[in-house]
Parts: C-alpha cells; structure tokens; sequence
C-alpha cells in the first residue's frame, strides 16, 4: 500500500476481511495475548491466490475472532463490572430548542485501562487531546465485524482509523489538517527497520539551506542543522514525487520528535511533546531552568523510536494493515462536506470533535507544521469559544455523518467536561443529534481518577480539563 498522502484523499485498493484478535473484557492486552493474537492473524492471512470467500472459510472456523455482538450494548453495559465495581446508572437530560426533554440513559464505571502505552506500539505518538486507543477499539468489537468500514471525521494522529485496521476493519478518516494525514499513513503501511535505516544513510545532514536563528532557543546549533537538512530532503522529494513509505515514515517520526521533555526528543526541555510552545515561552522556560539546548542525534533518534513503534509490528501485522487498509481513504477536508465518501457505506464513527474553549490546534502544532511545510494560516483550524457556534459546526457534521452511516450504523461521540465541569458537553451533542437526525440511545462515562497530561497540567479529575471519557452514541434511524 502507497504510503502516500496528497492535500485531498489517501486511497487504497479493495479490502478483503480478516481474522482479528478477540478483545478483553476492558480493551487491554497482556503480553501472552498478543503473541495468540499475532498467532491468529498470520493464520488467517491470505496469500495473493485467495479471495474473499476463502477468507469467510477461514473466519468461519474462528468463530471467536468475528467479534459479532451476541447482546445489546446497553444490557452489556448494565451488567459490566471490573474489581467489584458495578456499572451506577444515571440519565442525561437535554431541552430541545421546541421545549421537548430527551432523556437517555447514562452508564458510568471504569471500562478501560487507565494505563499509559497499554495498546499496540503503533499507537505510541503525541497528538493534544486525543483519545486512547481502548476507546474505540471498545465500540468496534461491539457494533462491528471485520470488514466493516469504521471512519474518524475528526481523526488527529488517527487512532480510530489505526485501530480499525489493526482490528480487520477498513479504516476511514478526515481531518482539516494535512498534519493528519502525513501522521496516520505510514503507520498503515509500516517500513521494517531495515528499510527506516536505509532511508535515513541517503539524508545527507550536513546539507542545510535554512538555519532559523529563533529555534536556537529549542535546539543545539548542529541538532537544528541536522533537523533543517532532513526538512530540506523531505520536502525535495515530496515536491519532485519520490517520498517514499519509508520517507513518510521519517517524517512521521521527526514530527513526533521535535519537541518534548526527555531526552528522546531533538530539543531541549520543554512542555510535552503534544504541543510547541511560543519562541518566547521557550526562552521563559530555559531561563527559569538556567538551561541550554544540549546536542542530539536526529537520525538516531529517529531511528530509536521507530525501533519502539515497530516493537509489535511484525509480518503477520503488516498483512493485517494491508489488507483492511486497502480499501480505505484518509481525506483533508471539513468534516461537513465530504462527497468523496460514499452514502450508506460506514458501520461506525468514533471520533471526538475541537474542543470548546480548550485546546489550540493551530498553536500547538505551529512548529510541526514548519518542519513539513504547511502553512498554519491557510489550514482554517480555529480554537472554538462560543456554544452556538461549536453547536452548528457539530449539527453540520452529523448531518453529513447520517448521510455517511448505513442504516443502524452508529457514531461514538467522545467529549469532555469544559468550563470547571459547568457545561456538559454530552447534553449540547444530544440537541444537535435529534436536529441532524440521528438517535441518541446513551451516554457512557468512563470514569477515571487522571491522565498524565492533566497531572502535568495541575489538573484534578472531575473538577476540570477532559480526565473522563464522555461517549455519547447515536443511531441512523
């Protein structure tokens, strides 16, 4: 699968289904259960000569890997435990603009891991405010079966798409931000080692045209040459069409490497790694910590951490990926308007939209856009501060998404407590639901005590910040 990723869609070739491994009860994997899940992939792996039916054959004799629902999702969820802790039921209430009440039903407890790094390595890059990979991965292997298309209008770093893939499911997903794009479609498609080695021994480093002088306030004067010259063959050879998967990859990497707070990334201390700070915030930090940008090494940093990315990642998971992912499509678009995708054609959105009031899209990812060569100003990402206006911008969206779905297909809706917990996000979604459309069946809270942003952030659970997972989940009549 092509790698590569232009300003308007990412396509595949026809996808055929394929054996998944079976979800624990809360999406969290041991180590024993990845080897039998990798075990069973590679069974049901197909060679060139197979076809469709002879793939159905093969998941018929696994019957635990079709992942069909065997009971309603709400009696599930009444039912649901974990440590002795029963699911506590509650109703969300919402006034509809005509004065009607609608009133679904709320299910709290803890439902997946609170454990950082519990998924596939794959999933192991930094995007603000994204979900964790358990999040979706607990709503496929419920309302999907292998084969289903599954798509993200909002997809960020691109968890649900990944996950998707890596559950058999043809992955789908949009986003404003060509940095979405360039983020999700390697990992769709990803390099052995060898291949990221050999592409990194053609960048010549040494060979830098720009050295922007206000960045020596992140990096050692030779890491910022290193890191210029890499930018400069990147965007060469995207520009003249020979960006290679293992070239997307790098850049991938680099993105993901430019800043941070340890010594794994290019620049000297700063805040983590889902965000740049301001030039001049940077200078603050340094001064107050009375340090300077020590060196690195790019080429072998990058090549540490795709070591760590790859860490799950064998044969038996690249055929995974290439096959579900050959049918799919990651667009750069708004999420309102996307005729490309075809009407009825999703089982399942999960995604989460920008939140109001919280996260700075365009600020956070000022210098990842630098080092990839996009425009910030003309990618049209606003941070939202006003409730009508974030209430007609998601009623767009789900009037596309209605469009989109199939009929009984559903959307997981993620979003978080905003304003010291004093606006509940889930009651203004459900209003914007029924205007689009679509059903509202329930809300479910997955309540946990932190995050680790939020500690950095000074952050208590429940009293502010987006600590809780808020799903509301919707139908198409």
């Amino acid at each position: 699968m092509d790698a590569y990723v232009n300003n308007e869609h990412y396509v595949g070739l026809p996808a055929l289904i394929m054996a998944v491994r079976r979800m624990s009860p809360r999406g969290q994997d041991s180590a024993a259960d990845r080897q039998n899940w990798r075990r069973q992939v590679g069974a049901g792996c197909h060679t060139p000569a197979d076809d469709a039916e002879s793939l159905r054959m093969r998941l018929a004799d696994q019957p635990s890997l079709l992942q069909v629902p065997q009971v309603p999702l709400e009696q599930e969820l009444r039912a649901f435990s974990w440590n002795g802790k029963r699911t506590r039921l509650d109703f969300t209430e919402t006034l509809l603009p005509d004065a009607r009440t609608v009133r679904v039903e709320t299910f709290i407890n803890e439902f997946w891991t609170r454990r950082q790094r519990a998924a596939h390595t794959l999933h192991e890059i930094s995007y603000r405010a994204c979900f964790k990979p358990q999040l979706p991965r607990f709503f496929i292997g419920r309302l999907t079966s292998p084969g289903d298309r599954i798509y993200d209008p909002f997809m960020g770093r691109g968890t649900t798409p990944l996950e998707a893939a890596l559950l058999g499911r043809v992955p789908m997903g949009c986003d404003i931000n060509p940095l979405s794009g360039m983020l999700l479609a390697p990992r769709l498609a990803p390099p052995t080692l060898r291949q990221v080695q050999e592409a990194l021994a053609e960048v010549d480093f040494a060979d830098a045209d720009e050295h922007p002088d206000e960045l020596l306030t992140f990096y050692h004067p030779e890491t910022l040459r290193e890191i210029c010259a890499l930018r400069k063959h990147l965007l060469t050879r995207a520009n003249e069409g020979r960006l290679t998967g293992a070239d997307g990859w790098i850049r991938m990497v680099a993105v993901n490497r430019l800043t941070g707070h340890s010594p794994g990334f290019f620049s000297v201390y700063t805040m983590p790694p889902n965000q740049a700070v301001s030039v001049e915030s940077q200078r603050r930090i340094n001064a107050r910590l009375s340090q300077a940008p020590p060196r690195r090494d790019v080429p072998g940093l990058i090549l540490a951490k795709s070591r760590a990315l790859l860490r799950d990642c064998d044969e038996a998971t690249r055929g995974v990926l290439a096959s579900a992912a050959r049918n799919g499509r990651l667009l750069t678009s708004r999420a309102s308007s996307t005729p490309e995708l075809e009407s009825g054609s999703i089982a399942l959105v999960v995604t989460s939209p920008p939140f109001l009031d919280v996260v700075d899209y365009a600020g956070d990812n000022w210098l990842r856009c630098w080092f990839c060569g996009i425009d910030p100003s003309v990618v049209g990402v606003k941070a939202l501060k006003n409730l009508d206006v974030w209430q007609q911008l998601i009623t767009d969206v789900f009037i596309e998404l209605r469009r989109v779905l199939r009929p009984g297909g559903h959307v997981a809706f993620e979003v978080g407590e905003v304003r010291g917990g004093a606006l509940r996000l889930e009651q203004a979604v459900v209003a914007c639901a029924v205007a689009a459309g679509l059903e509202p069946l329930l809300v479910l809270i997955n309540a946990q005590r932190f995050t680790k942003t939020a500690n950095c952030w000074g952050v208590t659970n429940n009293l502010k910040g987006t600590n809780s997972n808020r799903v509301v989940l919707l139908r198409r009549p």
